[in-house]
């Protein structure tokens, strides 16, 4: 199925605002955990880039894949994606992938020889997201797969050494405990109310 201009402009609003869910989940401290089931929500990594014309840090979730021990992904939406057009300036990135954080550096592989071996990695770990642009890579063949994917970007993620230090994921942890010391004396408070209410009941 080709995708319609307004159709890919839709997929775009929608996925502009689902990245800024998942980029706080990542600073919470649970963005690992969506990627427990690839097939379903899709495997995921963030990548922290740098505004080409800003200069201000961006960080944006994408589907990937580890292939032969290297990490690819792929900009879906072609070269219009303002990651993608980021990191083509600005090629020295970081990676938050599982439960590392990696220094990086991006390269587009996009004419590699193994283009669709790899962009089909990608896409089974893509989840719901293939299939909203149409795309089951389960079934799909090899021809099919190269002519409805002529914008796809291919990206290799070279990690180059680990990273730690602040503004990483899970910078916004401390969140948890601040909530539950806030909301516990409020459960408390509803559970006792309700026990009392009870009890007068009875009587």
């Amino acid at each position: 199925m080709t995708m319609t201009p307004q159709t890919e402009a839709e997929l775009r609003r929608f996925f502009r605002y689902l990245n800024k869910f998942m980029v706080l989940q990542w600073r919470l401290g649970v963005g690992p955990l969506m990627s427990v089931s690839p097939d379903t929500t899709g495997q995921f990594m963030v990548i922290v880039n740098t505004g080409r014309k800003t200069g201000k840090r961006r960080c944006t979730p994408v589907n990937y894949a580890e292939v032969d021990g290297e990490i690819y992904c792929t900009a879906g939406f072609g070269s219009v994606s303002h990651w993608y057009q980021n990191i083509i300036a600005n090629p020295e990135v970081e990676i938050w992938i599982g439960d590392e954080r990696w220094a990086a550096v991006a390269e587009d592989v996009s004419d590699h020889p193994d283009r669709l071996r790899l962009l089909r990695a990608v896409l089974k770990g893509s989840g719901f997201a293939a299939q909203l642009a149409g795309i089951d890579p389960q079934t799909v063949t090899d021809d099919e797969l190269a002519e409805l994917t002529p914008k796809y970007r291919m990206i290799h993620m070279r990690r180059v050494e680990p990273r730690t230090g602040a503004g990483g994921p899970g910078d916004l942890v401390w969140v948890w405990p601040m909530l539950v010391t806030l909301l516990l004396p409020l459960a408390l408070r509803g559970l006792f109310a309700r026990s009392r209410q009870r009890g007068r009941r009875r009587k």
